[in-house]
């Protein structure tokens, strides 16, 4: 998933936006390159939003 992919507007679990930083780190074997980072940083902010129980609009 690159972050160009995300739904504006999708609403995910807390669990699912985990299970996806989780698969992510595993994908990138402990480094995360640029574009990593970049939806590592998108992924933390909605997952942050989601266990706050609100909506975010992916950027």
């Amino acid at each position: 998933m690159s972050p160009d992919s995300v739904t504006p507007g999708s609403v995910r679990s807390a669990a699912e936006l985990n299970d996806q930083i989780r698969a992510l780190w595993r994908r990138a074997g402990g480094t995360l390159s640029a574009q990593e980072r970049a939806e590592y940083e998108l992924l933390v902010v909605e997952w942050a939003s989601a266990i706050r129980g609100e909506v975010v609009e992916a950027a």
